[in-house]
């Protein structure tokens, strides 16, 4: 019986397939294929889209409208501060203060020699700098508030191409352009198309927001319109005059209208090319205004 050993089974537990990993590699591999679906599709958008599209997705993204001053806000919806140094006082207004004040110190100071002096009161020169500052940032707020208010239309895309917004001496420069298949109006009339009614719809918001005069022409191409007796003269004038009812319809006050003005086609947009769709349109100007000035400043 001493002999006799104990009998020992030993089991073996063979481990098919993941191993000692599992399938995490399946998570990251799917996690791969994904980041390339992504990349592609992205490549592929880039490539299938216009610059206006590119140039309105880049407008969806970039903010609204900018503050230039750091006391309240700036532009249309200038608000106050409450800061020390600008307790309750406008950030627009301040700057025009404070700009008119160093003028005067300059003034006192005697910082002008007899030969440097000039027709204008110091004090005159740096409010008309002041004012022009605070109507250039107005203008640049508009801008950006008429392009975030197209945002919200349906056909924003398509209709941001019949738009043109620039800032010119004379002021802020409005126009409702022809483009190749979308005109404006229809045919050779002064009825407005819908989208036209929705492009001045959403001026008309920005537009009343602002106390500057209003100018309003219309322009055509060197083409003659069709009907018998009726020129681009007509057209241009008839065409600028239905803006400004749809303008005036949409809140617009009739009095800031300083003149409506139908001028053919002697202003092409493209004089190189003045048979170019885009030289049709609507100009809208907000006019730059000047100080206005005591009854008893002499110059």
């Amino acid at each position: 019986m001493s002999g006799n050993k104990p009998v020992v089974i030993k089991k073996v537990k063979k481990v098919i397939g993941g191993g000692h990993h599992g399938g995490a590699w399946k998570v990251a591999y799917a996690d791969f294929v994904t980041a390339m679906m992504a990349f592609f599709l992205l490549m592929w958008l880039i490539n299938t889209t216009s610059p206006e599209q590119k140039r309105g997705i880049a407008d969806y993204f970039a903010p609204a409208s900018v503050s230039r001053s750091s006391q309240g806000s700036d532009g249309l919806l200038g608000g106050t501060a409450f800061q020390e140094d600008g307790a309750r006082s406008s950030g627009s207004n301040r700057k025009i203060d404070e700009e008119a004040a160093e003028a005067s110190e300059r003034t006192k100071s005697g910082g002008e020699s007899s030969g440097e002096k000039s027709s204008r009161d110091p004090t005159e020169d740096a409010l008309a700098q002041a004012m022009a500052n605070r109507e250039n940032a107005q203008f640049a707020s508009a801008e950006a508030s008429l392009r975030q208010a197209l945002q919200d239309l349906p056909d924003y895309a398509e209709l941001s191409r019949n738009l043109i917004i620039e800032q010119t001496p004379e002021g802020l420069n409005i126009q409702l352009v022809d483009q190749e298949g979308r005109a404006m109006f229809s045919g050779s009339s002064a009825d407005p198309l819908p989208r036209t009614q929705q492009l001045l719809e959403a001026v008309a918001k920005v537009v009343e927001q602002l106390p500057n005069r209003i100018s309003i022409s219309g322009h055509t191409d060197t083409v003659a319109p069709t009907r018998g007796g009726y020129s681009n003269w007509d057209l241009s004038a008839d065409r600028a005059n239905a803006a400004r009812r749809i303008l005036e319809k949409a809140g617009v006050d009739g009095d800031r209208v300083y003149q409506v003005a139908g001028k053919g086609d002697r202003e092409p947009l493209y004089p190189d090319d003045p048979n170019l769709p885009a030289n049709r349109r609507i100009s809208i100007v907000l006019l730059r205004e000047a100080p206005v000035m005591p009854s008893d400043h002499s110059l």
